[in-house]
């Protein structure tokens, strides 16, 4: 209450109409005004508990209200922009499993393109991009827009802008930064156009409450029941947090995400989702764009998503990001030898594609690529028809029809999907 009265004070004091108020005290007017705005805002009492106090869910789980609307809608979103658009750039950090985003405000353009856009810099040191800790003149990281999609929580001509990342010492963008894949493989999507590679992945993903520790919808002490009817199951006992699976799918094809399709798991509060088909580069935007939709909307239900490949020990099915590949002369008539003479020359470098199969170099993957639980072996290269326990399977319609598609079953559910096709490409069209 203090400290609203003395912000009344000074704004009422720089606003008050006697001889003007210079560019300075201006600019002091509006942080004033803003900052007793915001004071107002949060000062609001709610009428149930207390802000930030824990309450119990339908499933006996502790849920975390942090917002301190308890779920109602944000009474300002409705308001309008004066001609302004909030344009949020999205990016990945240094440890090339998370995703980073801050907003800018834009003038409105119409057909927004990544050309029009502004690039912008972020400090590498908070996002885990500068490789060590330099001096702070040297810790800028430029943000280089590169794919634009609408947003579907601010809506109306709001956007999401996908950056990639550049070193300080590159103004001119001609030196991308260490952890940015996604620059060699639009250069080497480039070089084999003409093939027409395209993609779709599978991205799995597992649910946990706000602790990010305890998996959504289990039992507070101990196990569900064993694997076996939660795989693509129905009913509140067999399934949990479909609302953020509906919610993600209609985010996504609001936004522009080429989404194809979605499925509970093997595992209880373990989902999959499709992407594609998307044709060279447009894979790995569309796959990190929507693993961005799908964090932030399960920050309206406190919800945790965790992409990685062995989430829970033991007698549990890990997650992955199962990529399917064809090229043009593999999806015409005949294009069955050109699938199997693509698999064999994976076949050679096996443990090039492990290595770009996870964020850490294969470490990740080993935890969940055993040879059980519907994965081969990492130590192990094999394919067949219909085989899910292979690191390649040919699906059975395209043995019968002789073209079409295989599935690289190895890639890790955390995994870089422009590492993971950039190496693709590199064995089977460059032969690199």
């Amino acid at each position: 209450g203090e400290h609203r009265s003395l912000l009344y004070a000074v704004v009422s004091t720089h606003s008050s109409g006697s001889s003007g108020i210079n560019a300075e005290y201006g600019g002091y007017h509006h942080i004033f005004c803003s900052l007793l705005f915001l004071l107002q805002f949060v000062s609001k009492p709610t009428k149930t508990r207390e802000r930030g106090s824990p309450s119990t869910n339908s499933t006996g789980t502790m849920d975390q209200i942090s917002d301190g609307l308890d779920g109602k809608k944000n009474p300002f979103l409705d308001l309008d922009q004066d001609g302004e658009i909030m344009a949020m750039y999205i990016w990945i950090d240094g440890t090339g499993k998370q995703l980073r985003s801050k907003t800018r405000t834009l003038p409105y353009v119409k057909d927004p393109k990544p050309a029009d856009m502004p690039v912008w810099d972020t400090d590498g040191r908070k996002t885990d991009v500068t490789m060590e800790q330099d001096e702070g003149e040297y810790s800028d990281i430029f943000l280089k827009p590169v794919a634009i999609f609408k947003d579907p929580f601010r809506r109306g001509d709001n956007i999401l802008v996908l950056c990639e990342t550049y070193s300080w010492d590159s103004p001119d963008l001609t030196k991308p930064h260490p952890t940015n894949k996604r620059a060699l493989c639009a250069e080497n999507m480039l070089k084999c156009a003409h093939e027409k590679p395209w993609f779709g992945i599978e991205q799995e993903y597992t649910m946990f409450d706000y602790t990010g520790k305890h998996p959504y919808g289990w039992p507070k002490n101990g196990y569900p029941g064993p694997q076996g009817p939660y795989y693509c199951g129905a009913g509140s006992d067999k399934v949990k947090g479909r609302k953020i699976v509906e919610g993600h799918y209609r985010a996504c094809l609001y936004a522009g995400v080429k989404i194809a399709g979605s499925n509970a798991e093997v595992m209880p509060s373990q989902w999959e989702y499709q992407v594609g088909p998307c044709e060279g580069i447009s894979m790995g935007d569309h796959l990190w764009v929507s693993r961005w939709i799908l964090c932030r909307l399960a920050e309206e239900f406190n919800v945790v998503i965790s992409f990685d490949p062995k989430p829970i020990p033991g007698d549990w099915n890990g997650a992955g990001c199962h990529t399917n590949i064809s090229t043009e002369a593999m999806r015409q008539d005949g294009g069955y030898d050109k699938i199997i003479e693509a698999i064999k020359l994976m076949e050679k470098k096996p443990l090039e594609h492990i290595m770009e199969y996870d964020p850490t170099g294969g470490d990740d993957n080993r935890r969940r690529l055993t040879g059980q639980h519907e994965t081969a072996s990492i130590d192990e290269f094999s394919y067949g028809v219909a085989h899910r326990g292979a690191s390649i399977r040919i699906p059975r319609q395209v043995d019968n029809d002789k073209k079409g598609y295989f599935e690289d079953r190895r890639p890790s559910s955390n995994a870089d999907p422009y590492s993971v096709t950039n190496r693709i490409v590199m064995t089977i069209c460059l032969g690199e």
